[in-house]
């Protein structure tokens, strides 16, 4: 297990590399180092002399990808690529286009993020899990048939109908939570309740409808049918048989998704001026902050990789049998 993980580490290098180079070019194409001073520096009455100067501080008055005018590594070494990128990799990430440190605005932001994703997980999988096993044991009944259907409405309704509805249903007319905005402390919570709810409700009709095709699957198998011949009730099929031995796929699902309890919501923090991560990288791409940008596409891209080692991990804690090299 050790040499695998090594190994997969190893490999996740060149994926962070290849990132960050399609990062660096798709930006790059639609924005040249002068564009981004003016953005920045307002698109009208700035000179060349202000540009020039907002270029130099940043790291931006060298060539992009290859410098000629340098000699031997320094053709690489002296181009904005090798400057703004080989330090990401010691999360060194800089400063931002607008002079903010990055690395202190991601530990500032990384709390709202966190307030919202965690608990949103946690009721999801809860919540998901416990409708799914109860459908799958009433397989064909009318409540079965309903269950789906709902959950097909809720897959196709957008997370945008979510957000406005429960604004409009909870924060307005019922006057329960406030409509948008951000507090610390216990005040928090009053903030966070809306956001969690429709994160919830806008994953739950995917969630019960996955989690119950496992179910059905496992439902299906030999030893299923064993252990109800052998007089155990549904509840003790279902909760030490099916849902062990469902775990893995589930836990696909789960840790797959860890990414986005660190960078958020890029949409529900918008909608509800939530001072988290996924706010953060949409402000920043509004403003072409591309040293702002680049480090969140960096971060996303490395959290998804440790979430997929991590569901490695968990699939050996979940079956013997890989743990044990026989499967």
């Amino acid at each position: 297990m050790i040499t695998y993980l090594i190994r997969r580490l190893v490999y996740s290098v060149p994926i962070l590399f290849g990132v960050n180079i399609i990062t660096f070019a798709l930006f790059f194409l639609v924005n040249s180092p002068d564009q981004m001073a003016r953005k920045q520096l307002g698109e009208h009455r700035v000179t060349m002399d202000a540009v020039e100067k907002w270029k130099t501080e940043r790291g931006y008055n060298v060539p992009l990808l290859w410098n000629s005018t340098s000699t031997g590594t320094g053709r690489v070494r002296d181009t904005v690529f090798y400057a703004t990128s080989a330090r990401l990799f010691s999360f060194n990430f800089g400063q931002s286009d607008s002079g903010r440190d990055i690395g202190y605005d991601i530990r500032e932001r990384m709390g709202p993020s966190l307030a919202i994703a965690i608990p949103a997980l946690i009721i999801q999988i809860l919540l998901a899990t416990t409708l799914a096993l109860f459908v799958s044991v009433l397989r064909g009944s009318r409540l079965d048939r309903w269950t789906t259907t709902v959950c097909v409405g809720l897959m196709s309704v957008s997370s945008l109908f979510f957000i406005m509805a429960g604004q409009y249903v909870m924060a307005k007319l019922l006057r329960l939570v406030p409509i948008s905005g951000y507090a610390d402390g216990w005040a928090m919570a009053k903030f966070v309740l809306l956001p969690v709810i429709v994160q919830v409700l806008a994953s739950l009709g995917a969630n019960v409808r996955w989690y119950r095709t496992v179910f059905l699957e496992e439902n299906a198998k030999d030893y299923v049918r064993t252990a109800r011949a052998k007089g155990l009730s549904d509840a003790t099929v279902m909760l030490r048989h099916v849902l062990r031995n469902a775990l893995l796929p589930l836990l696909t699902n789960i840790v797959v998704i860890l990414p986005g309890l660190f960078l958020g919501s890029l949409i529900t923090e918008s909608f509800f001026a939530i001072p988290g991560l996924g706010s953060y990288t949409i402000e920043a791409i509004q403003n072409q902050d591309f040293a702002a940008v680049r480090a969140m596409v960096f971060l996303g891209s490395l959290l998804y990789i440790v979430g997929l080692i991590l569901t490695d991990i968990s699939y050996a804690w979940a079956d013997p049998r890989i743990r044990l090299g026989k499967a």
